[in-house]
């Protein structure tokens, strides 16, 4: 069993094409073909189901394929630990963040530690702050950037404290508080609302506060996108409420103090014990020191 057959399956598996897999493994397609058929001739097993129409894993294709790429990350870390002990940083450096992250400039964080890194591969990924401390916790993610009610704190990762920002209300131009410079829950909770999904960590801050003030209120849209917030609020369909910081980034829409907002603290996050050398510098670049995130 060889690394490169398992960056085959890989590639077909996340395709479904033995003719694209091959195009991103820079391979010709028979070659590809014969090293995974070579591979399924070893394990005793097919690990793909082949028509003219599609390509799917087999059952054994599925229990095969996270131990191949936990194999292939096992292989890329090592690479890098062996340059970082020459001086060197190379290999990966996955970052995920959610989309509203306002504490960073995560574009010019990057910017800058491609500039000092260029040998670094950088993989970009946005989710929810639950599944990001998931993968940074199974090592899929080397850091993360989250945004949490002041009720919750990571579990099981290394946690950095970024900043603490209060939520402010978000209504259309023409929506009848566009002209107030405050408003509380009470009066929030007469309006239609769009919101993150019901149980993630950007909607629970909101779900608290309202249930604090024993208020009810209409969440009549769920989106997973900050930005489509703003695209159902701009027209009038809806109210939101969002991170004061990151408000200001937002176009076509009105923000409102709320004098009894909820609060959100965002975090950025990284393994206990497997920081890879490429997260180590993107921290030094963001000035977080290496003992810190207990």
């Amino acid at each position: 069993m060889e690394l490169q057959q398992m960056r085959y399956v890989v590639a077909v598996a996340e395709t479904n094409s033995f003719t694209r897999a091959a195009e991103r493994c820079l391979v010709v397609q028979s070659a590809l073909s014969h090293q995974i058929a070579r591979l399924e001739r070893e394990l005793g097993a097919r690990l793909f189901e082949r028509t003219s129409r599609r390509v799917r894993l087999t059952p054994a294709g599925v229990a095969f394929l996270p131990a191949a790429r936990q194999c292939l990350d096992a292989a890329e870390r090592a690479a890098a630990e062996v340059a970082a002990a020459i001086g060197e940083v190379r290999g990966r450096l996955a970052v995920g963040l959610i989309p509203t992250v306002a504490a960073v400039d995560i574009p010019g964080a990057l910017r800058d530690f491609r500039r000092q890194y260029p040998q670094v591969r950088i993989d970009l990924r946005v989710g929810a702050s639950d599944d990001l401390v998931e993968q940074v916790r199974d090592g899929a993610i080397d850091v993360a950037f989250l945004g949490l009610p002041t009720t919750a704190r990571p579990q099981g990762v290394a946690v950095h404290e970024l900043a603490r920002d209060r939520l402010v209300a978000v209504v259309a131009p023409d929506h009848p508080l566009a002209d107030e410079t405050m408003v509380d829950l009470h009066r929030l909770s007469s309006e239609v609302f769009v919101d993150l999904p019901a149980g993630t960590a950007g909607r629970i801050q909101s779900d608290q506060a309202f249930a604090a003030a024993r208020l009810d209120r209409d969440v009549a849209f769920e989106v997973t996108s900050a930005d489509y917030i703003a695209r159902l609020v701009g027209p009038g369909l809806a109210v939101a409420m969002l991170p004061a910081a990151y408000a200001p980034q937002l176009t076509g829409v009105v923000t409102i103090e709320v004098t009894d907002a909820p609060a959100r603290v965002e975090y950025v996050i990284w393994s206990r014990t497997g920081r890879t050398p490429a997260a180590t510098a993107f921290l030094a670049v963001l000035g977080i020191p290496a003992h810190t995130g207990d």
